[in-house]
Order: C-alpha cells, then sequence, then structure tokens
C-alpha cells in the first residue's frame, strides 16, 4: 500500500503521537498541501498549541474514538501496535504508515533532496546545512531532530524546491526516503537494540545510499573507515570530503586555531570555494561544515552563501549548548550518547582553557552501555571528573543487568549517582571556578545542570 495516493487535498489525516519532533513538522506540511489534519499526543505542549492555531485539531490522550472518519493513520515509531489507534484503526481496516514513509513521499515533491545520516553529527550538519540554504535564500522546507535558534523550533515550512532532512538509520526509518544528494557522516556500531552489529549497520546504510538517482549524489567522509567500507565497490562515484587527505573531492586547508575556533579554506577539486570562519570548535565541526558545504556545491549554492551561512551557525539545542555559570564554573549540556560522540565533544572540551573537565554522563539505553561498554570507559577517562548518572532506559528493559555503577567500577574516582537529584548535589559540591561542567547524554541528564543553575538564580 502506497501512502502517496493518500497524500492529496481533502483527505483526513490522523496523526498518532502529533506532538513530537517530527510530527508536528509533519502535520504543518500536510495541512498545507489541503489535508484535513487532525491527530493526538499524550501531553499539551507549544507544538500542539501552534498545531491548533493552525486549525487542527489535537485530542489529549490515546483512544480509538479520536480516530473519527480519518481516512489514514501516521503514527510515531514510538507508538506500537497496542496502541488503542493502532489497534482501533486495524479492526476498521484504516490504512496504518509510519512517520518516516510520509516524509519520504513528500520529500518526491522537491526538485532537491539533501538528506543527511550518519551515527552521529546529523542534527549540526542538517542545522549548517540549514543556515547555507537560508542564507542562499532558496526558502528550504526543513526538517531536524532538535531544536535550531535560527528557525525557533526543529523544522521550517518553506516554498522552494529543496528539502533538507535529517536521517536516522533506527528501524531502517532513512530507507523509506527519496534523497537525490545522500550524505554519510560515519557509520559505527550503534542502536544494536534494532541491528545485529557493525556490519548490518553498514548494509542499512549500502541501502541509503542506493536509493539515489543516477543524476543525484552520494557525499561521503574519506575519513571514516566505517564509510568507506560501506560504500566500497559502489558502481558510482563518490564525492568524497575530508580533513586533510589529498584524494578527497572537498578538504579543509590552511586550518587556524584562534581561542578554540577555526578557520579554513574549503577547498573543491584543487578550487577554493569558499573561507569559513566557524562560531563552533572542535574538528568534528570541521567535518561536519565540510559535509554540509559539499551538499550545497552539488545542489550550485554559492561559496559565498556557505560562507555567511556557516558564520551565523553558533550550534542546535543540546550540542555544546551553554546553559550558565555555577560559583565561576561554565554549565554546557551535550547530546552526545556514542562513545564517537563523547570522543569529539570531550577532545574539543580539552582544547578550551578551563582548569577541570567536570563531566555528568548519562549512558542512554541498556543495550548500547552493554554492547560499546569497554568504549565508553575508554572515553570517560578523558575528563579530570566523571559523575556518571544511572543509565536512562528509553524504550527498553533492563534485560542485562547493567548500571551505571559498573562504568563507575572501571574508573577511579568517577562517583556513582542513583538518581538525578544526586548528580545536582555532586556538581553542585564538585564545583569551582574555572570548571568546565558538561551534562552528557540523550536523556535528562540535562535537567541536573538546569536545576544546579537555578539554586544560582534563586
Amino acid at each position: 500500500m502506497d501512502i502517496s495516493s493518500y497524500l492529496v487535498p481533502g483527505r483526513r489525516a490522523h496523526l498518532a503521537g502529533i506532538g513530537g519532533v517530527s510530527m508536528s513538522p509533519l502535520a504543518e506540511v500536510l495541512h498545507g498541501m489541503g489535508l484535513e489534519v487532525q491527530g493526538s499526543d499524550m501531553n499539551e505542549s507549544p507544538a500542539v498549541e501552534h498545531l491548533r492555531s493552525l486549525g487542527i485539531r489535537v485530542s489529549i490522550g490515546h483512544a480509538a474514538e479520536n480516530l473519527g472518519d480519518c481516512d489514514f493513520v501516521v503514527r510515531t515509531a514510538a507508538i506500537h501496535d497496542d496502541n488503542p489507534e493502532i489497534s482501533g484503526a486495524v479492526t476498521r481496516g484504516i490504512p496504518v504508515f509510519e512517520r518516516a514513509q510520509a516524509w519520504g513521499a513528500i520529500m518526491k515533491g522537491y526538485q532537491n533532496a539533501l538528506c543527511i545520516a550518519g551515527t552521529h553529527g546529523k542534527t549540526t550538519t542538517t542545522s549548517m546545512a540549514t543556515h547555507i540554504f537560508m542564507a542562499a535564500e532558496c526558502d528550504p522546507t526543513v526538517m531536524i531532530g532538535g531544536t535550531l535558534e535560527l528557525l525557533h523550533s526543529g523544522y521550517r515550512v518553506g516554498h522552494g524546491d529543496t528539502i533538507i532532512a535529517e536521517s536516522c538509520e533506527y528501524c531502517n526509518s532513512f530507507l523509506s526516503f527519496f534523497p537525490t544528494v545522500a550524505v554519510i557522516l560515519n557509520v559505527e556500531a550503534d542502536h544494536l537494540d534494532f541491528f545485529k552489529d557493525l556490519a548490518d549497520v553498514e548494509h542499512s546504510f549500502r541501502r541509503f545510499a542506493d536509493l539515489v538517482p543516477e543524476n543525484g549524489h552520494v557525499v561521503a567522509s574519506l575519513d571514516d573507515s566505517g564509510a568507506r567500507e560501506t560504500l566500497a565497490g559502489m558502481d558510482r562515484p563518490v564525492f568524497w570530503f575530508s580533513l586533510h587527505d589529498k584524494a578527497a573531492d572537498c578538504r579543509a586547508e590552511n586550518i587556524v586555531w584562534t581561542g578554540g575556533l577555526p578557520a579554513f579554506d574549503i577547498v573543491v577539486r584543487g578550487e577554493t570555494y569558499a573561507h569559513i570562519a566557524l562560531p563552533v570548535g572542535g574538528e568534528h565541526n570541521i567535518m561536519n561544515a565540510l559535509a554540509a558545504a559539499s551538499g550545497a556545491y552539488l545542489l550550485g549554492i554559492s561559496g559565498d552563501a556557505v560562507e555567511r551561512g556557516l558564520a551565523t551557525f553558533h550550534g542546535a539545542a543540546r550540542r555544546f549548548e551553554k546553559k550558565g555559570e555555577f560559583h565561576g564554573a561554565a554549565v554546557y549540556d551535550d547530546y552526545a550518547h556514542h562513545p564517537g560522540e563523547l570522543h569529539a565533544l570531550l577532545t574539543m572540551a580539552k582544547t578550551l582553557p578551563y582548569k577541570r573537565i567536570v563531566c555528568a554522563f548519562q549512558p542512554h539505553t541498556y543495550s548500547r552501555t552493554h554492547a560499546l561498554f569497554n568504549e565508553f570507559v575508554e572515553e570517560l577517562k578523558l575528563p579530570d571528573v566523571v559523575v556518571l548518572a544511572e543509565i536512562y532506559a528509553a524504550r527498553e528493559q533492563n534485560d542485562v543487568g547493567i548500571s551505571s555503577a559498573d562504568l563507575a567500577a572501571k574508573l577511579p574516582g568517577a562517583v556513582y549517582c542513583p538518581t538525578l537529584a544526586k548528580v545536582t548535589e555532586t556538581l553542585r559540591s564538585l564545583a569551582q571556578p574555572g570548571d568546565l561542567i558538561l551534562t552528557v547524554g540523550a536523556g535528562d541528564i540535562y535537567k541536573a545542570g538546569e536545576n544546579l543553575l537555578k539554586e544560582e538564580n534563586d
């Protein structure tokens, strides 16, 4: 059953989980296409309020009667078959589609679909690309898995011929997309509650690259062994980017660091394309900028727009985001939840002029912590002080009997905190003037830092 035949004016769509980060923009796009849109969510939120202001009916709580006379249902990955709206739709013979299928079908309506994938760096790179295409006045439609200050949200509904989409491999959702430019930042073992192993992850990314049509482009990092392995033997040219490798199509040259921030030339096939002064630090952000610029170059965007767009990029929410000061210590928050992301964050932090790095880390999911345990231990040796919150369960049960206390046991001097309140208390006692305090993880660890700052301001 093809969702495209349902995405026509006058059809009634019910979105289960309509307030979600990529569901609320979907609701707005479908509404703009002339569909009758309604939905449900578990909680009131600014997103729900905004949708209601557009005339979209939103019910709070999930119930079969919310479906009304809808023609089809779209659900988020978090909503399972036993949800009353899903089982109610199945009973009544109403088709149920996944969110990614809807976004994929919408993509078909755009001349350019710039889809940015990778184990990490997706949100930042998609945000950088958004800054570039906005500077070029392309009026893009955008879907990001995080909040971008430029948009005051994680999405934008534009009227141009380009859609820019963060493309997630979890549950193979990006295989429902129709990229004309597929960007692969890196390929590592992750989401091992869904994928069997690294080879399985690579297979999924290869299928993603294979979705690109003949006249499209595959863009990838030459510096990432997983990306090279994934794309080995492709019967089409890949547009490679790299920090230093002269074999790459796009690379950074003349890198100069000032106060922890890089300036550099982006050189494409021997010609200087743009000169960048990046307002965010870390070599990983140079790589993200190269990836975004590669996509822009292939879609005919001027180097001048790349320069102007990246000059105004100060990071996406929860990506090394400054939250405030506590007793003379700087408090930052970051979404890093994979060893590769931790490595990028902590090595970048070590280049900054702080006396100590105090890292409060909350592992995300039992399966990831168990599968990548030794890698987490290695990366958590980088900060001066480690505070470990208990593992954030997300969608999982603790079938493997693992705890953050197991990580703490391998890290001399690490402090294990069974609750977030204990994390805040520990950070309060540790904080010294000149420290960098980092709250790190994809769960609710940011609340520990925010609670610390509330005390400062009370």
